[in-house]
């Protein structure tokens, strides 16, 4: 299954989602996951801090490709009727995808920039979580979600320095606020 693309006249005309749910969190993993495949490389060669290994990109390309796998589970679980806990068919809750991405970057992450990345995800987990089984949340949610991540993100890290990743997550956060 992959994603169409459509020529950029429609995605002008195309209208943004005024929600994010389950299928959101899917769409965003399997975008996250070949945006990084494109741009590994050159991730890997500008790669300096906190040591130059060249190893960056791979790192949060491994790690979004376990948080692919896990909810890709979730979905394949609903599809056959083994995930479907409350009796009610259909696909997964938000909060069953965002968990299940977060746990599939956890358990995935590799190196400093997967493991950064996992605590980003689980930080929007936590947030988009809260409300148990709802099928979507909308912007405050999603704004309060990426909040959440770079403040877990920044915690989680010792020495947090500033021009890394930590800065461009709150940068997002800020942003979303605005």
């Amino acid at each position: 299954m992959g994603l169409r693309c459509r020529p950029v006249q429609q995605l002008e005309e195309a209208q943004v989602a005024q929600t994010f749910d389950a299928p959101a969190v899917r769409t965003w993993c399997g975008l996250a996951l070949r945006a990084l495949g494109r741009a590994r490389e050159e991730i890997d060669a500008i790669n300096v801090y906190p040591v130059a290994d060249g190893d960056t990109g791979t790192n949060l390309y491994l790690t979004v490709e376990s948080a692919v796998a896990a909810v890709e589970a979730v979905f394949a679980a609903h599809e056959t009727g083994a995930g479907v806990s409350d009796g009610l068919p259909g696909g997964p809750s938000l909060a069953e995808a965002a968990r299940a991405m977060a746990h599939g970057a956890l358990i995935g992450a590799r190196g400093n920039s997967g493991t950064i990345l996992a605590q980003l995800l689980r930080g929007m987990a936590e947030v988009l979580a809260a409300d148990g089984d709802s099928a979507h949340t909308g912007g405050h949610g999603l704004r309060t979600a990426l909040r959440r991540a770079a403040d877990s993100a920044r915690l989680a890290v010792a020495r947090p320095v500033e021009g890394t990743v930590l800065t461009v997550a709150s940068a997002a956060a800020d942003a979303a606020d605005d």
